[in-house]
């Protein structure tokens, strides 16, 4: 197993930096990262940078809230994907599934779905935010609105990636769909606990310490 492939290096913080995304891009690339994720205002200068690499470039939209609405996200979604973005992560209306408006989340996802024109489409769940009964409706809402991932969280939300919401999310999901961790995860134990209980892909901003066996503290 190559740990590296299975992580999306993260740099989504707010008061980020261009000098960051740079060196974001630049430790992608020396580690063979499967991407890099940056909020859409940065996909330009990620694509460019990582141009002629394996590296892809990973957007989020509607991020961190969910709570835009659906015609917002789309376009989120179109102008990232004509910008260079590869993968998007996009966050679920938590209150409309709160509300069991499954109808509304459905859509919502589909929305995303053909704006992103075939790429792949990552939703996050929130699940620090979520009662089981509404995980296992999260996740087959994404299913069923042909998305290709579930994603754990934001890591804005106030709880990250665990290892029993990831064997409820792929016991769910099955193998149509695979299983994004995200969220607190700052070292090689963690990582590879993830990675046993289901996940394909893990969302973290601790991805060079990880990959050299250290522990990052703080951070995404």
């Amino acid at each position: 197993m190559q740990l590296s492939r299975y992580i999306d290096h993260t740099l989504l913080k707010p008061e980020a930096q261009l000098a960051q995304i740079e060196k974001l891009c630049g430790e992608a690339k020396d580690h063979s990262f499967f991407s890099v994720c940056v909020n859409t205002s940065y996909v330009t200068t990620c694509a460019q940078l990582l141009s002629g690499s394996a590296v892809k470039v990973c957007c989020v939209v509607g991020f961190p809230l969910g709570a835009m609405d659906t015609a917002s996200k789309a376009f989120e979604t179109q102008t990232a994907i004509k910008n260079g973005a590869q993968e998007i992560d996009m966050v679920i209306h938590v209150g409309a599934l709160k509300d069991r408006r499954l109808d509304y989340i459905r859509d919502d996802i589909k929305a995303v779905v053909k704006a992103a024109q075939g790429h792949t489409v990552k939703v996050i769940i929130e699940t620090s935010l979520l009662t089981q009964d509404e995980k296992v409706l999260a996740c087959q809402a994404a299913l069923e609105a042909g998305a290709h991932f579930v994603k754990t969280s934001t890591g804005f939300g106030g709880g990250g990636a665990t290892v029993d919401d990831v064997k409820l999310m792929k016991s769910i999901v099955g193998s149509q769909m695979e299983v994004k961790a995200s969220g607190g995860i700052k070292d090689l134990a963690q990582a590879h606990a993830m990675i046993e209980a289901g996940a394909t892909r893990l969302g973290t901003s601790s991805g060079v310490a990880i990959v050299q066996g250290g522990t990052v503290q703080g951070g995404y």
